[in-house]
């Protein structure tokens, strides 16, 4: 009994009814007599009324608003005052133009607004905007509508599949494995996260149960994934009919012990309730030796998911359009340490990058300088109103490295994936050296005249490797275009091309105890689409070099990462910090999205398409990224008008010992509506390189396609 003394030391007696020490009433019977529960703050939010099934049409400043059809079709949201088509409108009632209205609608934080508005005051003034439109843009906003209800029908499926998606069923359907937590050092509880496993006992709601108050229950661990545990409530035994999935690390969750420290009721389940006449004696057989969560387990989930960067911090990024340079952008907003940077010359702020706050793309004010690295200079030379410089020691840290003796040199040959097509390895060659460490590197065969798609790696990049490693490690690795003496030979290429290749020991070696495996299952950015995070797997392991390949779409979408990227986390990460998730893509969602991606391409036959398959990028919004390597670009002093300068200086925020957390946005949608559109994306985003002249991205840019 002493190995129990946690669990059942904790007590409390209630003047209206007894509990004993696990929280459990004497009479679990009676407990819907108690009231007293505070659980009706956590009630779900309030349903809207129905309007009036005889309103068939609206008015709006004494006008009534029809369609030619007849069919009747304005509708004011009753929150913001929008006007809009009635059948775009939220809900069947189509009283608010969007989920977020009616939310606001049902909470006190509202209430002012709403009285103002049913006093008559004036509306907001996006609001007003929105009423002084004419009616004929009115009339064109409802047939655009219409026109896109086709390719709707089309996309459903697909759409209900991302509805519907749950990682649970996805699992238990497929006996798929998932990577443990602890593989990913950068996520919530990557570094904490302890013994967590199978068998461990939590307190969580009791959902087979009758009673009017939220009481709770003991569950086992049966199965883990990622942050996502397979719950089991004590009592049932072998009997699976009402296990559950749940995130560990939410709200919901909690340590045995919990609920008598804190007062709430521990009921078992109706459906198991007739088994034992004493469920005290039978929790405390159950529990005596049994594992449960650390007390502080939930102050520990909140302090990892508070992140040091903050909006209106200015940062040094890769230039999307440019690989070899940098520019500066501005962080719009941060979820799950995920950051939206904004490049600072967008005016209308939809010019972004997505990225990590680890992701070694990013850089602090006057890294470029420092280096040696190419910089866009930026139109911007007046101090806006509340950017401030991010401070240094934020930014991931790279290996310090002695370049003064045996060293990298221009015009060494090596592997390296190709940060354009991140499913292969290429002959590539280093075409400058910088400052720190950084190599300025091509693609043999692809380069551009001018440099321009040259991009950077760290000398001790995971993504760069010695001559030979493709061949050792069973890789294909992809030749330079046009080479014609297949298979390649090494040998062969470096005596024709009179090179040499980098010395083997310069480059990096390390290979961690990663913990991953294949097969396991994972959430993973498609790096060509950065804003994505998608259904993953991991297919194939060489030394610390991860092959991911994203479920449901082809080979050639696979992308080649580092175990220690920060673009990998765990299954439920998205969950956990309410970022939208990419399904799997379904067969029909893709044939069908294939078919108008070819018909877009029969005007651009004239772009190389390669001996393999590869994303294009809709011109002038090409995401680029470089797996998870410092990507940079060459410093020249004649390219596009670039000059090598460094950003006005702004002024820097004080080293903190503690930054204050910046609270991430429930839901991704909140930030950024596109993350919906994340199949039809992926499909289009084949990537190809140009002709012989250089990228195809930047010859269509520049006119030369």
């Amino acid at each position: 009994m002493e190995n129990t003394k946690d669990l059942t030391e904790h007590s409390s007696r209630s003047k209206r009814k007894r509990r004993d020490s696990f929280g459990m009433f004497d009479g679990y019977d009676s407990c819907s007599e108690d009231t007293s529960s505070s659980s009706s703050s956590e009630e779900s939010e309030e349903e809207v009324a129905p309007l009036p099934s005889n309103l068939p049409i609206i008015k709006n400043n004494g006008q009534v608003y029809t369609y030619p059809d007849g069919k009747s079709g304005m509708a004011t949201c009753e929150m913001c005052g929008m006007v809009g088509v009635r059948d775009a409108f939220y809900s069947k009632t189509k009283r608010f133009c969007s989920v977020s209205c009616s939310r606001s609608y049902s909470s006190n934080s509202k209430k002012a607004s709403i009285l103002a508005r049913l006093q008559g005051k004036p509306p907001t003034k996006k609001a007003k905007v929105l009423q002084k439109q004419p009616l004929v843009a009115k009339l064109a906003a409802y047939a655009q509508y219409q026109a896109t209800l086709q390719n709707q029908a089309k996309t459903k499926a697909a759409a209900v599949s991302m509805e519907g998606f749950s990682w649970g069923n996805y699992i238990n359907s497929n006996s798929f494995i998932a990577a443990p937590v602890t593989c990913f050092k950068h996520a919530p509880m990557g570094t904490c996260w302890g013994d967590i496993s199978e068998n461990v006992r939590v307190e969580v709601p009791n959902t087979d149960c009758s009673l009017p108050t939220k009481v709770f229950w003991i569950a086992g661990i049966v199965k883990l994934a990622g942050y996502n545990a397979l719950l089991r409530y004590e009592g049932f035994e072998n009997d699976s009919g009402l296990d559950f999935w749940c995130n560990i690390c939410s709200s919901d969750i909690h340590p045995v012990g919990w609920c008598a420290a804190s007062g709430k009721p521990l009921v078992p389940p109706r459906t198991i309730q007739h088994k034992y006449t004493n469920w005290k004696a039978f929790l405390v057989k159950r529990l005596t030796g049994a594992k449960t969560l650390p007390p502080d387990f939930s102050q520990k989930v909140s302090e990892s998911m508070q992140y040091p960067f903050k909006p209106c911090m200015r940062v040094e990024v890769v230039d999307k359009r440019h690989l070899c340079r940098t520019r500066v952008a501005v962080v719009e907003s941060v979820i799950g340490g995920r950051l939206r940077l904004v490049y600072e010359e967008s005016e209308d702020r939809t010019d972004d990058f997505w990225c990590h706050m680890h992701s070694p793309l990013i850089h602090h004010i006057g890294w470029s300088r420092s280096i040696g690295h190419r910089f866009k200079r930026s139109d911007i030379t007046k101090k806006q109103d509340g950017h401030f410089d991010t401070p240094p020691h934020l930014f991931a840290k790279v290996k310090e490295v002695d370049q003064s003796g045996e060293w990298f040199k221009e015009g060494m040959k090596l592997e390296a994936i190709d940060p354009l097509n991140l499913s292969t390895i290429c002959v590539a060659t280093i075409r400058k050296v910088l400052a720190d460490g950084f190599l300025m590197i091509g693609i043999d065969g692809s380069e551009a005249a001018d440099g321009s798609d040259w991009f950077c790696y760290h000398a001790t990049s995971p993504s760069i490797f010695p001559v030979g490693f493709c061949e050792i490690n069973m890789i294909e690795l992809t030749p330079p275009r046009g080479y014609t003496k297949l298979p390649f030979k090494w040998f062969d290429y470096l005596r024709e091309t009179g090179s040499i290749a980098a010395p083997v020991k310069l480059f990096n070696k390390d290979v961690p105890n990663h913990g991953f495996r294949v097969g396991m299952k994972l959430e993973a950015v498609d790096l060509m689409e950065p804003r994505l995070i998608c259904v993953a797997t991991v297919t194939r392991i060489i030394h610390r070099l991860l092959r991911i390949h994203f479920d449901g779409w082809e080979e050639e979408y696979d992308q080649w990462v580092d175990c220690e990227s920060p673009d990998l986390y765990p299954v439920g990460w998205c969950q956990l910090t309410g970022y939208q998730l990419q399904p799997p893509a379904s067969q029909s969602s893709r044939e069908s999205q294939s078919g108008s991606s070819k018909q877009k391409k029969k005007a651009k036959s004239q772009q190389y398409k390669g001996h393999k398959k590869k994303r294009k990028m809709p011109v002038e919004k090409k995401p680029v990224s470089l797996s998870s390597l410092p990507m940079t670009g060459e410093v020249r002093r004649s390219f596009s008008g670039d000059e090598e300068l460094t950003p006005p200086p702004y002024r820097t925020l004080p080293a903190q010992t503690a930054p204050e957390a910046f609270p991430p946005p429930r839901t991704s949608q909140e930030f950024s509506p596109s993350l919906k559109t994340g199949n039809q994306s992926r499909q289009h985003l084949r990537y190809c390189r140009g002709s012989k002249s250089g990228l195809g991205w930047w010859e269509t840019k520049h006119g030369l396609a």
